[in-house]
């Protein structure tokens, strides 16, 4: 460590998940050099008194969708990544439904290509796994993947669901690039056969796309996905799961040791169907769906329990005119995630729902411990990225998505009140975001994991 370093907070309230202590950080060259008493820390260019305000690990969403290339009208790089730097988010994974996907090495480099320049925070993106790429997989994580994605419920053709024979197959040429495969674990059968049922019958209602997301969609292919990755060895995540009857198939895969990670998302735990009409109605389409009232309850236990590992947001833009169809089989499913998510948490925090420490696990830690990027990232610990989260626990504002930093303006938590918010966000020691503005350029953030 130099004599005089780049950056020390002092008086702040560190938290981890297992304690918060008074105390102070110091980085040099992106990273934390020293953490201990404020008194203690060397001379620095740059001094931040927290007032003994909250400062945690820059948290990490796993699961967003950012649009490009191919829906840059949807999302941008710099646009998706801006709303992570203001939601202190300083790390987020892109699925790979794209256009084209990510299903090989060249697009793998592109999209990181792309994504460089306009990047406000770090990020990796995911591989597609499909019947015809197969030869492709591994080539893909030489290239850069950090993670692969298989959509076992799908009805998009750009990204469409492989037959259970290509899935063990890609669950073994997974497993020996060591990185995670996470999981959309539906039926895509079950739910082709009851959204037809639903569309014979003149149903095109919000109700009708939940009744074809039926709950054992959900349940036979997580559990499905849970045997096959007992038997291939692969690492696995149960993508934004909302159901409360698959929770203990999650437990019990965990309990015969399988590596089995799972993630939920805010609207899940604070929505459900009776929400609809106050949410814009066809506006909560989400796959999976929100659900009836009962299952958040049993998501938040599972949340407390360890059943679920972590918080992402299944961050997912549209323009507000494909939100506001009038039939749900036109409208676009998902909403803007990424820019909320803490605020959403910490509002929770406050209600004593959780703990600071607890948050702290489940969107800082878990997310980077799953994804093989602990103790670089989710952790304030010497030698880690000096990716941090100074937080205002006082800050009460309503959610107003006109104000997002995110191209998608519609959410079904438009006017909810929260408490508490992210009041500076570093990336790497350099201030990315203050008071709900982006104050550094595109190009601070960088790809995880490539070449």
């Amino acid at each position: 460590m130099s004599a005089t370093v780049d950056l020390v907070i002092r008086d702040a309230l560190l938290v981890t998940p297992e304690a918060s202590r008074h105390g102070a950080v110091a980085v040099e060259d992106g990273r934390i050099v020293a953490i201990g008493r404020s008194e203690a820390m060397p001379p620095a260019r740059r001094v931040i008194e927290a007032g003994g305000r909250p400062l945690i690990p820059g948290a990490l969403d796993v699961h967003t969708h950012v649009r490009e290339p191919g829906f840059s009208h949807k999302e941008t790089w710099a646009t998706a990544t801006a709303a992570a730097a203001v939601g202190g988010v300083t790390t987020i994974f892109d699925m790979p439904n794209t256009n084209p996907p990510t299903a090989n090495a060249a697009a793998v480099r592109e999209k990181i290509a792309i994504a460089a320049p306009q990047a406000h925070v770090d990020f990796g993106v995911y591989g597609y796994v499909g019947e015809a790429n197969l030869a492709d997989l591994q080539p893909m994580a030489q290239a850069g993947a950090s993670a692969f994605k298989l959509f076992l419920g799908s009805d998009n053709p750009l990204v469409p669901c492989p037959n259970d024979g290509a899935v063990l197959d890609a669950l073994t040429l997974i497993r020996e690039t060591g990185l995670r495969c996470t999981v959309h674990a539906e039926n895509t059968p079950i739910l082709n056969w009851r959204g037809a049922q639903m569309k014979a019958a003149g149903r095109d209602d919000l109700a009708a796309h939940l009744a074809q997301h039926a709950d054992i969609a959900t349940v036979e292919a997580v559990q499905r996905i849970a045997l096959f990755a007992e038997w291939t060895g692969c690492k696995i995540q149960i993508a934004h799961e909302n159901c409360r009857h698959a929770l203990p198939v999650i437990a019990a895969a965990k309990r015969r040791g399988i590596d089995i990670t799972a993630e939920t998302c805010p609207h899940y735990l604070l929505l459900s169907m009776n929400d609809a009409e106050r949410a814009g109605g066809n506006a909560l389409r989400v796959k999976p769906p929100v659900r009836e009232a009962g299952h958040a309850q049993a998501l938040w236990a599972a949340l407390l329990d360890g059943t679920i590992d972590m918080i992402s947001t299944d961050h997912a833009p549209h323009p507000a005119e494909e939100k506001h169809r009038a039939s749900i089989w036109e409208t676009s499913p998902g909403f803007p995630g990424v820019e909320t998510s803490m605020r959403l948490m910490l509002t929770e925090v406050a209600a004593g729902r959780l703990t600071l420490q607890h948050y702290v696990r489940l969107a800082c830690e878990a997310p980077a411990r799953a994804f093989g990027l602990w103790p670089r990232k989710g952790a304030l610990l010497v030698g880690a990225d000096a990716d941090l989260v100074l937080l205002d626990l006082d800050h009460r504002a309503p959610i107003r998505g006109a104000t997002f930093q995110s191209m998608g303006k519609v959410t079904p938590l438009e006017g909810r009140e929260t408490i508490g918010r992210a009041a500076m966000t570093f990336l790497r020691g350099t201030c990315v975001a203050q008071d709900g503005q982006v104050v550094a350029p595109p190009g601070t953030g960088r790809a995880l994991h490539a070449p």
